[in-house]
């Protein structure tokens, strides 16, 4: 049986989350827009939903807009702005996810300024760092609330202000602080924020971007006049029930879930050291995820220790899950000014809810194992 250690990658649906699907995939199969009993039920589901993932994240259940995804949240925030809006200039973080770093591109093709702040060297951007890449032409910022890769969290609340003392929106990819760490959209003053179900044991293919009241954006998605005209397309209400349910469960367990996650990668990190001194882990210097460690052992190469690890039943990551087939070295580390070399030996372990301790000896033991065997094999020297 694999133990899995990649719960930033996705995470397994929760049984209690699966329970309030399995009614809207079977029995109350109606359409939200119909008038009828069955079509109210279903309704009455999707907005109960609204109301639970609004209330993970501090928000009013009106600005919440439910997507399929994380990615199409984050595209529905930047593109929707620039849509609704004159051509001017889009600031990113030099961390951000390849589902920020596209939609950008795709308006500096447009005629957009791009410009991208710089981190420090754990991977946190402040916000003097970024006032200083602010210009008169931007007009809107996205920089991530926790790192995919890393873990390392930003300050956004500082960020939020001194965006708005520039007047620049603030958009924030949250998907993976939320459910980890307290996150509250309310306080933080950001305008939009993006989520995800499937990065807190909820069902893949559903996420939501939240929005300011006082903020308007051009859907991405028209005709049908669903979400309040925000986004059209009949609404999957079986997923959207279970990220509601994932959202109740993940702000109710909260503090249960920080604690012992923190407890798991604080024990792995310590026992890595121990067992193998040359480790080195990344952002450590930096507030982060409770349940996040990513790490290199030089000279190792990550991706022969990952296929190792695999091959006696661990499952670790390099980094993003989406960029899992291209074996460049992660833009993170590059932009944290971590040497080529060395981003090439990152692996990442992200733990979960039902993870142990007994995991963290596992992997512990296995990693040990693996690295003996492979240099002893000559085959796991780090890409030069």
């Amino acid at each position: 049986m694999t133990v899995y250690l990649d719960h930033n990658a996705t995470t397994p649906l929760d049984e209690r989350v699966l329970e309030v699907m399995l009614p809207h995939l079977r029995a109350s199969y109606g359409n939200p827009s119909s008038v009828h009993a069955l079509g109210r039920g279903a309704r009455a589901a999707v907005e109960q939903a609204r109301e639970q993932v609004a209330a993970l994240i501090s928000a009013h259940p009106s600005q919440v807009i439910f997507t399929s995804g994380g990615t199409e949240a984050n595209n529905a925030a930047i593109k929707g702005y620039a849509f609704a809006n004159k051509v001017a200039g889009v600031l990113i973080g030099p961390t951000e996810h390849a589902s920020v770093r596209g939609p950008v591109q795709s308006l500096g093709r447009q005629g957009w300024q791009v410009d991208v702040a710089n981190c420090d060297e754990n991977g946190v951007l402040s916000a003097s760092r970024l006032a200083g890449a602010v210009d008169i032409e931007t007009r809107l910022a996205s920089v991530m609330w926790a790192n995919n890769e890393t873990g390392v969290v930003n300050p956004m609340a500082e960020l939020a202000e001194l965006c708005g003392e520039r007047g620049v929106i603030l958009h924030t990819d949250a998907v993976q602080a939320a459910g980890k760490v307290t996150v509250d959209f309310t306080a933080s003053g950001v305008q939009l924020m993006s989520l995800s179900a499937h990065k807190l044991n909820g069902p893949k293919g559903v996420g939501a971007l939240i929005v300011d009241k006082a903020f308007t954006l051009e859907p991405l998605l028209h005709g049908g006049g669903q979400e309040r005209e925000r986004r059209g397309g009949t609404e999957n209400v079986a997923a959207i029930a279970g990220f509601g349910m994932a959202a109740q469960l993940a702000q109710a367990e909260l503090i249960e879930r920080q604690q012992h996650t923190l407890g798991l990668r604080d024990y792995f990190e310590q026992r890595l050291i121990e067992r193998l001194p040359q480790s080195v882990v990344f952002g450590a210097g930096a507030e982060r995820l409770p349940n996040t460690s990513f790490f290199a052992i030089p000279p190792l190469e990550g991706r022969t220790l990952i296929l190792a690890l695999d091959r006696v039943n661990f499952a670790v990551a390099s980094g993003s899950a989406c960029g899992s087939e291209q074996h460049e070295p992660s833009h993170v580390l590059r932009a944290m000014g971590v040497s080529n070399e060395l981003a090439h030996g990152a692996v990442r372990v992200s733990f979960g809810k039902d993870n142990s301790r007994a995991d963290v000896d596992g992997v512990i033991e296995a990693i040990t194992s693996q690295v003996k065997q492979l240099q002893g094999m000559g085959a796991a020297t780090a890409w030069t």
